[in-house]
């Protein structure tokens, strides 16, 4: 059997404030396709980091088998950088043009690479982005980011790959383009989602949850339906284990009573002297001998049942999930509450903005945001300050410290979390924050835009979402792939872009 690519001993990793992470993950990766899931906030794209060297550990080793090619979650975020920075060539371009220029020295850093313009112009051409290398990355959606660093991953053709949430922000037709990609990649691949049909796609599924990875062979299909099974024999365990307890302290109950009745009929006999005192006496230490051992056996019975039904109950699921208020809005029907172009939105209508990456989905909800006051959720979410406590950001919309913290507390942002600068978080994790920071907002919004809202967000977390979304009764815009998303929370109208205009 070949070796692992990606093995982790003891991994450990905690931020500088203390707020632990992860703690002694054991894990070793293969070659293949591996999906990992969990929870957000449970420590994926922290792991991911930490193999693709980011990050450091606190306690315990990373060992990778070769160069590691990185797309991160938060790749839509560099809006500064090139085209040719996000595909990973720049600095071997750099490197051309000096060579070009007559700097021999400049030989060694193109290494093998003396084609790489035109292979990262092909790959951008596989996936149909413009071919401009010197093009700026804040002139593209956040859907053509993600791919075009995609590209630049088959360009560099590394040996381990690591992609986080790729599928955020892609239209479908990306999509099918990063299905297929997946489908006929070579060497080994590791990819955090919770895109169902991109799961479909790996050949084993890793859950990191609890502090623990646990491999499940096949993909996401084949996990569920194991899990499943597993959760129906643990329900089954914690019924017969909390009959047993029932069961114990009743026992326990009745050999108290028949204790007290066997010494208080001693007690009468030694003091009415009914018999020699002897015999009296001997009766009496019997009867309390008896009634210890009696005592002692169902008491050690009754704790025996109570460990295997601690047992039973750490076996069945309860994760936490985020809760989410909106704001108490009411908007009445028919009030206008925005015009863009010659569309007028209305509360409390609902209103899915769809359209291929590109076609100005994003641009037309900034012109929105530019005209009234809304509660806005953009697509990159780069609303926050990343040198800011995660507190500092949230207390920015006006709302007193208590409030934030309970408000980030629904959010699964509580204790010293809320104390970390805002750089760290994961692409989860800084969604809750905006998130948060847009519905403690004080006065509350009468229209809310949300630019790919389950964008890192876990099955159940979209759920919530979905729950709070269909009781809000202010006005709603949507832009969105999820077409199942949009019919859960209840679109009225739609919005269709094309690239040569809506």
């Amino acid at each position: 059997m070949p070796a692992p690519a990606i093995v982790c001993s003891e991994l450990s990793f905690a931020w500088p404030d203390g707020d632990r992470v992860l703690s002694g993950i054991d894990v070793a990766f293969g070659a293949g396709r591996t999906g990992l899931i969990g929870a957000n906030g449970s420590g994926k794209s922290t792991l991911l980091r930490l193999i693709a060297g980011e990050l450091r550990p606190t306690a315990g080793t990373v060992r990778v088998a070769g160069p590691v090619g990185y797309l991160a979650q938060t790749v839509a975020l560099h809006a500064d950088r090139s085209v040719a920075d996000l595909l990973g060539v720049a600095a071997q371009r750099q490197a051309l043009r000096a060579v070009e220029a007559g700097d021999p020295f400049a030989i060694a850093d193109v290494g093998d690479a003396w084609d790489i313009e035109e292979r990262a112009v092909a790959a951008l051409a596989r996936f149909g982005l413009p071919t401009d290398l010197d093009r700026r990355a804040d002139t593209l959606s956040g859907g053509e980011a993600v791919l075009t660093g995609l590209a630049g991953l088959l360009v560099r053709r590394l040996p381990v790959t690591l992609l986080d949430e790729p599928t955020n922000n892609l239209d479908r037709g990306a999509r099918e383009l990063l299905y297929a990609a997946v489908e006929q990649w070579s060497g080994v691949l590791l990819v955090v989602s919770h895109d169902r049909e991109l799961l479909e796609r790996v050949d084993t599924t890793a859950e990191l949850r609890a502090g623990t990875v646990r491999l499940f062979g096949g993909p996401l299909s084949a996990y569920e339906a194991q899990l499943a099974a597993e959760q129906d024999t643990a329900q089954r365990l914690l019924r017969v284990a909390e009959a047993d307890v029932r069961r114990e302290r009743r026992e326990l109950a009745e050999s108290q009573t028949k204790i007290a009745r066997r010494v208080r009929y001693a007690d009468t006999d030694h003091a009415n002297k009914r018999k020699p005192k002897i015999v009296m006496n001997a009766r009496k230490r019997e009867a309390q001998v008896s009634a210890g051992k009696l005592r002692t056996g169902h008491e050690q019975r009754l704790d025996a049942a109570r460990d295997e039904l601690a047992a039973a109950e750490a076996q069945v699921r309860d994760d936490a999930a985020i809760r989410i208020d909106l704001p108490g809005t009411a908007v009445p029907a028919g009030r206008t509450v925005a015009t863009v172009d010659d569309e007028v939105i209305r509360g409390p209508e609902r209103i899915g903005l769809v359209g291929a990456n590109g076609s100005g989905k994003t641009t037309l909800l900034r012109r929105i945001v530019a005209q009234v006051p809304v509660g806005y959720l953009p697509q990159r979410l780069d609303v926050l300050d990343d040198t800011a406590s995660v507190l500092d950001n949230v207390r920015a919309s006006g709302v007193p410290p208590q409030q934030v913290r309970a408000g980030l507390a629904r959010f699964l942002v509580s204790g010293d979390a809320v104390h970390r600068p805002t750089g760290t978080l994961s692409g989860g994790e800084r969604f809750r924050v905006v998130l948060a920071r847009l519905l403690l907002a004080d006065p509350p919004p009468q229209l809310l835009l949300l630019d790919e809202p389950t964008n890192n967000l876990d099955l159940t977390s979209v759920d919530r979402l979905v729950e709070a979304l269909a009781a809000y009764r202010g006005a709603l815009v949507v832009a969105s792939h999820d077409l199942d998303f949009l019919e859960r929370i209840g679109v009225q109208r739609w919005w269709r872009l094309t690239a040569g205009g809506a």
